[in-house]
């Protein structure tokens, strides 16, 4: 029975859950019995939630017993990133300086989850402060390990809840996303993942005792969850959506948009800004294209996204000026190399003056405003999230080539950040034993229609996961 749980989706088995088919208890303990056997090879689960989330079910069986309305998340196991807050744990941010800050309340999206019936199991290993780097390591928790090959990094910084949901320890992982956190580990982990919209999803990134981030900050984290299927992605956008007095950020507008008179138009861009794309992640983004093709899209190539270059620069600029000031006390944090990363960024891009950040504003919504008159033309994009496979860890903190690569490949993910506006990453099929995967960018507010055409080209290409790190083997039915 336990295998066989961890194989449905989270839909299939929160309704297994309400229908009494199988109780809470137990589909709760067959994750904690599968993480105990993959955890110790994979490190993504970094605080155990286990009696907690006894609990929890015990409390879901309770009220099924007694005749209670669940929720269409009932008994559903989740991961939450080490920098989002569940209450009473710790939120440690990977940093031995954190290990005792106490949560005093759940955040936004946890709380949201939570009253669907989801129930945490554990935080997710993450870089430090989430700022070490791409590749998944803590300087409290370690390296996190792809599943797939120990030789990859899983990606980051939302490695860890992505490598849960990849190995069936968890059914939806609850991650971050700035400028790829999301999108990267889904592709390299071979799940889903979705990025929305600013403004979207109520969210609370505070750390305890300290004030409210800057511009750059407030603008461009958007929480955001993963699942093993576009269908559990869409049931945790449900949950998710809608305004929070928690976050006047959030703003009520409807999940779902008014349909648009077909057939859709997609734009396709392999290599944004043409400097350069791997094979294999064109092959894939040619298969997504297919896909999408069959399923009655207007598929079309363009010559490229707008502004792409400007917008990295810009987006370096704003957030250097924003961050700089703390450097010297964030540094010391970091641990032995965990500065290597950051210390790149700040060696080639100087903060802005007050008055040259006033104009890197104005340009910032110039560049908004490009990408909505692009995608008005093409209510959606198809490109990667990452220009190349799988790398190796800690690639962008090993020299100035490394970093490069690295910001490179994720330069899709950066400007849609940036831009502010949806992205759904779905797997594609594997190349030489690695997933590949994609990702589906849309017009602001409609993550709707993202998810309707990542689901068509799962429909065509398949799910890849769960997987077994212990076998290297796919394990999905």
């Amino acid at each position: 029975m336990g295998d066989a749980l961890l194989k449905l989706t989270a839909a299939a088995q929160a309704e297994a859950v309400r229908g009494g088919e199988v109780s809470a208890a137990e589909l709760v303990e067959s994750h904690l019995e599968r993480v105990a056997e993959i955890n110790p090879e994979v490190n993504a689960i970094t605080q155990l939630l286990a009696e907690r989330a006894r609990e929890a079910a015990g409390r879901t069986d309770r009220r099924r017993a007694a005749g209670e309305e669940l929720g269409p998340l009932a008994g559903v196991p989740f991961t939450v990133k080490e920098s989002t807050a569940v209450e009473g744990v710790p939120t440690t941010f990977g940093t031995p300086r954190f290990r005792d800050l106490v949560a005093p309340a759940d955040a936004p999206p946890v709380a949201r989850l939570r009253a669907a019936g989801a129930i945490p199991i554990g935080h997710s290993n993450l870089p430090t402060l989430i700022l070490a780097g791409m590749h998944t390591r803590s300087e409290l928790f370690g390296d996190t390990v792809n599943p797939w090959d120990r030789g990859r990094t899983p990606g980051g910084s939302s490695g860890g809840d992505a490598v849960a949901v990849a190995t069936g320890m968890a059914a939806l992982g609850l991650g971050n996303d700035s400028g790829g956190s999301v999108r990267v580990p889904a592709q390299f982990c071979g799940v889903t993942g979705l990025k929305p919209t600013t403004g979207r999803f109520p969210a609370d990134h505070r750390i305890p005792g300290q004030g409210d981030p800057g511009p750059a900050s407030q603008l461009l984290v958007t929480d955001g969850p993963f699942a093993r299927s576009v269908g559990d992605l869409r049931l945790a956008y449900e949950v998710l959506s809608g305004a929070d007095p928690r976050d006047p950020r959030a703003v009520p507008v409807p999940a779902y948009g008014e349909a648009l008179p077909g057939p859709v138009k997609v734009a396709v861009v392999a290599d944004p800004g043409g400097h350069g794309v791997h094979p294999t992640v064109r092959a894939a983004v040619a298969a997504a294209a297919d896909a999408l093709r069959d399923a009655g899209y207007d598929v079309r190539e363009v010559p490229d996204v707008p502004r792409l270059d400007e917008a990295l620069d810009v987006y370096g600029r704003l957030t250097v000026t924003e961050f700089a000031p703390s450097w010297p006390v964030v540094r010391e944090l970091l641990g032995e190399g965990g500065d290597r990363y950051v210390g790149r960024i700040l060696e080639r891009t100087p903060p802005a003056s007050a008055d040259e950040f006033m104009k890197l504003m104005g340009v910032w919504l110039n560049i908004r405003r490009s990408w909505a008159e692009f995608l008005d033309e093409h209510p959606l994009l198809l490109g990667p999230s990452f220009t190349e496979p799988p790398v190796e860890p800690g690639l962008e903190s090993r020299d100035r080539a490394g970093w490069d690569r690295v910001e490179s490949g994720k330069r899709l993910c950066t400007v849609t950040s940036f831009v502010g506006v949806p992205g759904v990453a779905v797997p594609t099929g594997t190349a030489d034993g690695l997933p590949t995967g994609v990702q589906i960018i849309g017009r602001a507010f409609r993550e709707d229609l993202c998810l309707a055409a990542a689901e068509s080209i799962e429909d065509r290409l398949g799910v890849l996961t769960p997987v077994d790190p212990r076998r290297g083997a796919r394990t999905a039915g």
